[in-house]
Protein backbone atom coordinates (compact mmCIF):
# COMPACT_ATOMS: atom_id res chain seq x y z
CA UNK A 1 0.00 0.00 0.00
CA UNK A 2 1.31 3.36 -1.10
CA UNK A 3 0.50 6.06 2.26
CA UNK A 4 2.44 8.84 0.04
CA UNK A 5 0.16 9.13 -2.57
CA UNK A 6 -2.89 9.05 0.34
CA UNK A 7 -0.98 11.42 1.96
CA UNK A 8 0.06 13.28 -0.62
CA UNK A 9 -3.71 13.78 -2.33
CA UNK A 10 -5.25 14.29 0.65
CA UNK A 11 -2.87 17.28 1.72
CA UNK A 12 -3.26 18.92 -1.59
CA UNK A 13 -7.08 19.68 0.15
CA UNK A 14 -5.51 21.69 2.50
CA UNK A 15 -7.65 20.35 5.56
CA UNK A 16 -10.82 19.46 3.50
CA UNK A 17 -12.25 15.45 4.37
CA UNK A 18 -11.96 13.94 1.37
CA UNK A 19 -13.19 10.01 1.96
CA UNK A 20 -10.93 7.53 0.46
CA UNK A 21 -10.95 3.79 0.57
CA UNK A 22 -8.20 1.09 -0.18
CA UNK A 23 -9.25 -1.18 -3.05
CA UNK A 24 -6.67 -4.13 -2.26
CA UNK A 25 -7.72 -6.25 -5.51
CA UNK A 26 -7.08 -3.42 -7.90
CA UNK A 27 -3.97 -2.08 -5.57
CA UNK A 28 -5.45 1.91 -5.59
CA UNK A 29 -6.85 4.27 -3.72
CA UNK A 30 -10.83 5.85 -4.39
CA UNK A 31 -11.50 9.07 -3.57
CA UNK A 32 -14.99 10.51 -3.06
CA UNK A 33 -16.00 12.57 -6.17
CA UNK A 34 -18.53 14.64 -3.83
CA UNK A 35 -15.89 15.41 -1.36
CA UNK A 36 -13.56 16.98 -4.25
CA UNK A 37 -15.90 18.77 -5.57
CA UNK A 38 -17.12 20.44 -2.69
CA UNK A 39 -13.15 21.33 -1.81
CA UNK A 40 -12.84 22.75 -5.29
CA UNK A 41 -15.76 24.74 -5.63
CA UNK A 42 -18.09 26.99 -3.60
CA UNK A 43 -21.25 24.51 -4.80
CA UNK A 44 -24.30 24.21 -2.15
CA UNK A 45 -24.86 21.17 -3.50
CA UNK A 46 -22.04 19.24 -4.88
CA UNK A 47 -23.93 16.20 -6.15
CA UNK A 48 -25.69 18.60 -8.65
CA UNK A 49 -22.45 20.05 -9.46
CA UNK A 50 -21.05 16.56 -10.47
CA UNK A 51 -24.30 15.74 -12.39
CA UNK A 52 -24.40 18.86 -14.76
CA UNK A 53 -20.03 18.27 -15.00
CA UNK A 54 -20.89 14.75 -15.88
CA UNK A 55 -22.87 16.15 -18.86
CA UNK A 56 -20.55 18.61 -19.99
CA UNK A 57 -17.72 16.38 -19.43
CA UNK A 58 -19.35 13.59 -21.93
CA UNK A 59 -21.29 16.29 -24.00
CA UNK A 60 -18.55 19.06 -24.71
CA UNK A 61 -15.19 17.19 -23.82
CA UNK A 62 -16.07 14.17 -25.25
CA UNK A 63 -14.40 12.64 -21.66
CA UNK A 64 -15.53 8.93 -20.29
CA UNK A 65 -14.48 9.77 -16.90
CA UNK A 66 -17.70 9.56 -15.46
CA UNK A 67 -17.95 6.16 -16.92
CA UNK A 68 -14.67 5.14 -14.86
CA UNK A 69 -16.63 5.99 -11.59
CA UNK A 70 -16.83 2.85 -9.62
CA UNK A 71 -19.97 3.62 -6.23
CA UNK A 72 -18.38 1.88 -3.66
CA UNK A 73 -19.72 2.30 0.26
CA UNK A 74 -18.06 4.85 1.86
CA UNK A 75 -18.99 6.40 5.77
CA UNK A 76 -22.09 9.41 4.56
CA UNK A 77 -22.34 12.49 7.34
CA UNK A 78 -25.36 10.55 8.40
CA UNK A 79 -22.71 7.69 9.91
CA UNK A 80 -24.15 5.12 7.26
CA UNK A 81 -22.25 3.53 4.61
CA UNK A 82 -23.98 4.10 1.71
CA UNK A 83 -22.66 3.98 -2.20
CA UNK A 84 -20.58 6.95 -3.23
CA UNK A 85 -18.97 7.66 -6.75
CA UNK A 86 -15.26 7.10 -6.34
CA UNK A 87 -12.04 7.88 -8.71
CA UNK A 88 -9.06 6.92 -8.61
CA UNK A 89 -5.99 8.79 -8.29
CA UNK A 90 -5.34 9.30 -12.40
CA UNK A 91 -9.17 9.74 -12.18
CA UNK A 92 -9.37 12.12 -9.24
CA UNK A 93 -6.62 14.18 -11.32
CA UNK A 94 -8.38 14.41 -14.45
CA UNK A 95 -11.86 15.34 -12.78
CA UNK A 96 -9.65 18.41 -10.93
CA UNK A 97 -8.80 19.06 -14.70
CA UNK A 98 -12.21 19.73 -15.62
CA UNK A 99 -13.32 21.71 -12.38
CA UNK A 100 -13.53 25.59 -13.25
CA UNK A 101 -12.90 27.29 -10.23
CA UNK A 102 -10.22 29.58 -9.01
CA UNK A 103 -9.77 26.56 -6.24
CA UNK A 104 -9.18 24.17 -8.52
CA UNK A 105 -6.34 26.89 -10.33
CA UNK A 106 -3.29 25.57 -7.48
CA UNK A 107 -3.83 22.15 -8.06
CA UNK A 108 -3.59 22.42 -11.85
CA UNK A 109 -0.40 23.76 -11.63
CA UNK A 110 0.81 21.63 -9.40
CA UNK A 111 0.04 18.62 -11.98
CA UNK A 112 1.23 20.93 -14.56
CA UNK A 113 5.05 21.35 -12.49
CA UNK A 114 4.77 17.51 -11.85
CA UNK A 115 4.12 16.98 -15.47
CA UNK A 116 7.03 18.67 -16.76
CA UNK A 117 8.70 16.99 -13.99
CA UNK A 118 8.64 13.93 -15.66
CA UNK A 119 8.73 14.74 -19.44
CA UNK A 120 12.14 16.40 -18.28
CA UNK A 121 12.95 12.96 -16.41
CA UNK A 122 12.63 10.80 -20.05
CA UNK A 123 15.16 13.31 -21.43
CA UNK A 124 17.39 13.14 -18.44
CA UNK A 125 17.15 9.90 -16.71
CA UNK A 126 19.30 11.46 -13.91
CA UNK A 127 17.00 14.10 -13.00
CA UNK A 128 15.03 10.89 -11.86
CA UNK A 129 17.78 9.14 -10.10
CA UNK A 130 18.27 12.96 -8.25
CA UNK A 131 14.64 12.50 -7.34
CA UNK A 132 14.73 9.32 -5.84
CA UNK A 133 17.61 10.03 -3.55
CA UNK A 134 16.56 13.37 -2.65
CA UNK A 135 13.11 11.56 -1.77
CA UNK A 136 14.88 8.38 0.10
CA UNK A 137 17.08 10.87 2.30
CA UNK A 138 13.86 12.81 3.14
CA UNK A 139 12.29 10.01 4.86
CA UNK A 140 15.32 8.76 6.80
CA UNK A 141 14.67 9.58 10.21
Amino acid sequence: MDNNKLDTITNLFEGKEIRSIWDSEQEEYFFSVVDVISALTDSTNPRDYWYKLKIRMTEVEKSELSTKCRQLKMKAQDGKMRETDTLDTKGILRLIESVPSAKAEPFKLWLAQMGKERIDEVFDPELAVNRAVDYYRSKRI
